[in-house]
């Protein structure tokens, strides 16, 4: 970022220089268009010698010292120099803020990243939002590992940059991430990847995201399911072992019809049935089927207990079953029966429903849902992602 060069101050009525303070000045100057920089310095120091001076004139050597330290590349004299300009009821505001921006660009040139943070939040609360002195903040953290400021920063930025509808760029989003990882933060890391994926998606996003998800901690055990699907539906869920895991855990939430679905999904994949596992997975398949037929017969009288039931869960998975076996309305007003008797766990009771919403063919309302959920232990990380499928379904690596 260019330098910027001192202005004129507001004129005062004798406002003049003497000949003892005007000459060495006048010397400075013709030094400086001759880039004798350092003749040109000793000038403004031997005029700055002279006692008495008057305040205008005190403001004319800060301007030259200035002036001279900035084509000098003397980045600590020219920031002294801005600073008593900058403190001078004769400079405009205006104008301060083109010295206050001068002297955050030259702390970061010179790589003084100690001396560019300051003067840069000193640019930001004078000058408000300005996306490259922003953008120099981050880096000025970044450069100096203090990753946790440069994130919180960065973050800032990006947040205000949506809440604009405007999108970050690609750039603020990576740097987002690296921070984080630097962090070892890999829930927020994964949100910078949700945002990557979902304004700049590239597989490698994707893959990023799926990885970060998978090996998060604090990820709900409730939630492996729905992570093992949104593998199955990126093109990442390979194995089919995999395959064998999705639909045991839906037989053990008792949804058995969705384990049915998610095992033919693997068979129409080409994972499953083609090694000396085929057997075993066709027999799963069998049990899953057999026990889907109980639930099917069931369901009426199941819906009825759940309705009357106090606890969340009956409804939710009874009315899951009702939409996996076409029941698709009435399944759903059961599973709001369930959201409204406060679910242990609130988050990922939203997802179930979005989830039924959207295997019942109601994607439009699923993205409304998905959109609503919140928690930072992957809740809401996932909700986005199946969001950004439903929405952009190309976009998802395969």
């Amino acid at each position: 970022m260019p330098s910027i060069s001192p202005v004129s101050g507001v004129a005062r009525a004798a406002d003049e220089l003497s000949a003892k303070v005007g000459k060495p000045l006048q010397q400075a100057q013709s030094a400086l268009a001759s880039k004798n920089y350092a003749k040109a310095m000793a000038d403004v120091n031997a005029a700055d010698a002279i006692s008495g001076k008057t305040d205008y004139e005190t403001y004319t050597i800060a301007q030259m010292r200035a002036a001279v330290a900035a084509q000098s590349g003397d980045t600590a004299a020219a920031i002294k120099a801005y600073d008593v300009l900058i403190g001078s009821s004769r400079t405009p505001a205006a104008a301060k803020q083109q010295m206050m921006m001068a002297q955050a660009s030259m702390a970061y040139k010179a790589q003084n990243y100690a001396a560019a943070v300051p003067a840069i939040q000193r640019y930001l609360k004078a000058a408000g939002p300005n996306p490259q002195m922003q953008t120099l903040l981050v880096q000025s953290y970044y450069m100096q590992k203090d990753y946790k400021n440069a994130a919180a920063a960065q973050q800032q930025q990006i947040d205000a940059e949506i809440k604009a509808r405007q999108i970050p760029t690609e750039n603020q989003l990576q740097f987002l991430a690296t921070c984080y990882r630097e962090l070892k933060d890999p829930g927020n890391e994964t949100h910078a990847y949700v945002l990557l994926a979902k304004y700049y998606s590239k597989p490698d996003y994707w893959a990023a995201l799926i990885h970060n998800l998978a090996a998060n901690p604090k990820l709900p055990e409730a939630l492996q399911l729905n992570l093992l699907r949104l593998r199955a539906t990126t093109g990442t869920l390979k194995d089919p072992s995999d395959y064998m895991d999705m639909a045991e855990r839906a037989a053990q939430q008792n949804v058995p019809q969705l384990g049915v679905n998610l095992l033919n999904l693997g068979y129409r994949n080409g994972v499953l049935g083609k090694d000396a596992a085929a057997p075993r997975e066709a027999k799963l398949r069998a049990m899953l089927i057999s026990r889907a037929a109980t639930v099917k017969a069931g369901l009426a009288n199941d819906a009825a207990a759940a309705a009357k039931a106090p606890n969340a869960g009956p409804a939710l998975t009874t009315g899951y079953n009702m939409v996996l076996n076409g029941q698709v309305q009435p399944g759903l007003a059961l599973m709001q029966q369930g959201l409204g008797k406060k679910p242990a766990y609130p988050n990922i009771a939203t997802i179930e429903y979005g989830m039924a919403q959207m295997d019942g063919g109601l994607t439009t309302d699923a993205e409304k849902t998905f959109d609503m959920v919140q928690g930072d232990n992957g809740e809401r990380d996932l909700a986005q992602l199946w969001e950004l499928l439903l929405t952009k379904p190309a976009s998802a690596a395969k």
